[in-house]
């Protein structure tokens, strides 16, 4: 048993008042990010179902040793990314993807690294509408076809367009988090409206995307210089297609990709226009059964009109990669709730305490709050009504509103997750040190821009 020692952690003279922590709780805490922390860096190592497996592991140790609730497991995310990946999977089965990558190259051929900018313009221009960063799981396959057959690094791409899904969340008219912030701000304010966030947040979150996309073209080495690239080529663990321009494309292939387009564009349609889904008592079609539905119903109706192999559909890429992603994030992301839902009062105190001495570091409490509960609406909920008994300006707290985005900064975030097991290519990927992964510097990038860009917004306009 430790003794119970106490120390001082931060002073309030206006409160003359001193707070005091608990070093037990902060040692018990400490240790359990410890195992957070290695249940990752030993998965990232193993590779593939590693992730998952040793999160599952990491769970165990958080549940039967330190004792913490768990929590739900992610099932709405897995079973959108099932759902997603079987479209996909089926389209590629049809020789949709292939197809895709063809028109795709076609377009970028002249200057391939064009992927990496026009990529998470179109993932932040999907979420932007659909309201959901998980709409990121029907691109990413296609994103990491086209770089790798274009032979620019996935990584690339595939980096800054997960963290361009999660941009655009605050920049969304019918996001979660963008409800939940104005629900805060028009009490005491009944003259703003929807449009005083989206005039700051959706210019600003373009621009952060756009800088962070113009750095990560030029983040690490070519993709045929790549070792771990040439490691698996060299191993036969990466078919290299060869493109083939004379092929003829069948009237069913060019079907199967129609069909898949269009159960992205009724999720698309139906997410920004609520009234088109069905509801009950009131109650309309929750997103994640929407994104369910809808790429189901695709992969059926590609298999009635195009009647690929059934068999073929299991076999493919991107199923493997896909159904890799789940067990991944069935462990991670179950592990990672665990810790911060069971600790969560603890770091809410710590950060309570910051931002009461240092009004300005409101937007740093929000990053850090928001890498804590792997959610842009639950952080706004949490330390938005701070913000505004502390007297912050309310431009002040819309420009601040894209630094809820921070859930990149520990790699166990579905999305996150998805692109790295995509990524055949092996580039984005988990770092040695488990925090310095792909994701990292064109999450930072975003995000810092958008909120110093916001912040030049809001001084012109109000």
């Amino acid at each position: 048993m430790l003794p119970d020692f106490q120390f001082m952690i931060i002073t309030l003279p206006h409160q003359n008042t001193k707070k005091f922590l608990n070093m037990n709780e902060a040692l018990l805490i400490l240790l359990e990010f410890i195992v957070v922390l290695t249940a990752i860096f030993i998965g990232a190592r193993k590779g593939g179902l590693g992730l998952g497996i040793f999160g599952g592991l990491g769970l165990a140790v958080l549940v039967f040793v330190f004792h913490l609730k768990p929590q739900s497991p992610p099932i709405d995310v897995m079973l959108m990314i099932v759902a997603v990946i079987t479209a996909a999977s089926t389209l590629q089965a049809s020789g949709g993807i292939d197809y895709m990558v063809r028109i795709a190259e076609k377009m970028i051929r002249a200057y391939p690294p064009a992927i990496t900018i026009v990529a998470p313009l179109v993932s932040y221009l999907f979420t932007l509408v659909v309201g959901t960063g998980h709409i990121a799981y029907a691109l990413l396959p296609v994103i990491s076809e086209v770089a790798t057959e274009a032979k620019v690094r996935p990584e690339r791409p595939m980096s800054i367009s997960v963290i361009a899904s999660q941009q655009a969340i605050t920049a969304s008219p019918i996001s979660a988090a963008t409800a939940a912030l104005l629900s805060l701000i028009i009490v005491g304010n009944p003259e703003l409206r929807l449009t005083d966030i989206l005039i700051v947040c959706i210019p600003a979150t373009v621009i952060g995307v756009i800088v962070a996309a113009i750095v990560e073209m030029f983040v690490g080495v070519d993709l045929q210089k790549d070792p771990e690239y040439q490691r698996r080529v060299k191993e036969g663990l990466l078919e290299i297609k060869k493109k083939n321009e004379e092929a003829k494309v069948s009237s069913k292939t060019k079907l199967s990709v129609i069909i898949f387009l269009l159960g992205v564009f009724s999720i698309v349609l139906m997410g920004s226009m609520p009234s088109l889904k069905p509801s009950w008592d009131g109650v309309a079609l929750p997103m994640p059964n929407l994104i369910e539905i809808s790429m189901l119903t695709a992969a059926a109706l590609i298999i009635i009109f195009t009647q690929p192999k059934i068999a073929k559909i299991a076999s493919g890429s991107i199923f493997s990669a896909g159904m890799t992603a789940v067990i991944a994030i069935f462990g991670i992301a179950w592990m990672g709730d665990t810790f911060f839902s069971g600790n969560i009062e603890f770091f809410k105190g710590l950060l309570t305490e910051m931002v009461t001495n240092y009004p300005w570091t409101f937007a740093i409490a929000l990053f850090i709050m928001s890498i804590m509960l792997f959610s842009q609406a639950a952080t706004v909920r949490a330390l938005m009504p701070l913000g505004i008994s502390l007297g912050i300006p309310v431009p002040s707290l819309i420009a601040m509103f894209p630094s809820v985005n921070g859930y990149f900064f520990i790699p166990n975030y579905p999305t996150v997750v998805a692109a790295i097991n995509f990524d055949r290519t092996g580039t984005t990927k988990i770092g040695k040190y488990v925090l310095n992964h792909s994701f990292q510097l064109p999450g930072f990038i975003a995000t810092i821009v958008a909120v110093a860009v916001g912040f030049a917004i809001a001084y012109l306009v109000f």
